[in-house]
């Protein structure tokens, strides 16, 4: 089996690295195609105003100066050596959940796999972030491999894709996996104002919201209660419930 993977932190991640550790379990041809810089929060997006580059930085290992979309094309489409079975993106530093799958570059280098055909899993490691990132890395380094062997041999349907957050815990504290759906978190995106040493103002992007209330049975639940959470999201973004009312309103 022949794995393709990817990230959004980057190259040098250490996300990255335990990804790889997760992969070998799986199978001995690995291919990396990630990030050359953090590519974070930039989502499905692609870079169509400048050329992209690639970098050979070890045996079957390369950098490109662009998105997770754009790595994934081109690990496809250039510089993986035959066809891919399996795309892994990941391990994110941070929990890709509820709304924030919107915003995600690792589940994104899943979608772009998925797109292309291939079966695809986005894994990120949650934690709670005091001022210093104290990331349990050994809880995915531990936990997904089990999952994963699962997961592979599962039939989605087309155009589906699989989103695994592993809980803010020590391993041995984890309570399974649990199949859930998106939650739901208010908007927590602010403004932040601040001043450059000349006194001109610039802006950062700041998190802002409130932990959301209990919602059983979502990937937000899972993780507080130290469950995998395992998601399956589907690429068609149609509300399908509301065709047949949209139609009558607008008389089609």
């Amino acid at each position: 089996m022949r794995i393709l993977l990817t990230n959004d932190d980057g190259i040098h991640a250490h996300g990255l690295t335990a990804l790889e550790q997760i992969a070998r379990t799986l199978s001995d041809d690995i291919w990396i195609v990630a990030p050359e810089t953090d590519q974070s929060g930039l989502a499905h997006s692609l870079t169509l105003n400048h050329p992209l580059r690639a970098r050979e930085v070890g045996e079957k290992s390369f950098a490109v100066t662009g998105t997770p979309t754009d790595c994934v094309i081109m690990g496809v489409r250039q510089l993986v050596d035959g066809p891919v079975d399996l795309v892994l993106s990941g391990v994110n530093a941070g929990q890709n959940v509820g709304d924030y799958v919107t915003y995600s570059g690792t589940v994104a280098g899943a979608m772009e796999g998925t797109l292309l055909g291939i079966k695809s899993i986005a894994l990120s490691q949650s934690y709670n972030f005091d001022g210093s990132r104290n990331i349990p890395w050994e809880t995915s380094e531990k936990l997904a491999p089990e999952l994963l062997a699962k997961l592979i041999d599962v039939d989605l349907p087309k155009d589906t894709l699989i989103n695994v957050n592993f809980p803010n815990c020590p391993p041995e504290e984890a309570r399974g996996h649990a199949i859930v759906t998106q939650g739901k978190f208010e908007h927590g995106l602010g403004i932040g104002e601040r001043a450059d040493g000349r006194g001109h103002p610039y802006y950062w992007l700041e998190f802002i919201g409130k932990p959301p209330i209990h919602q059983p049975g979502t990937d937000i639940d899972a993780l507080v209660n130290n469950q995998i959470a395992v998601t399956p999201v589907r690429m068609d973004m149609t509300h399908h419930q509301i065709l047949d009312r949209l139609s009558q309103e607008l008389g089609g």
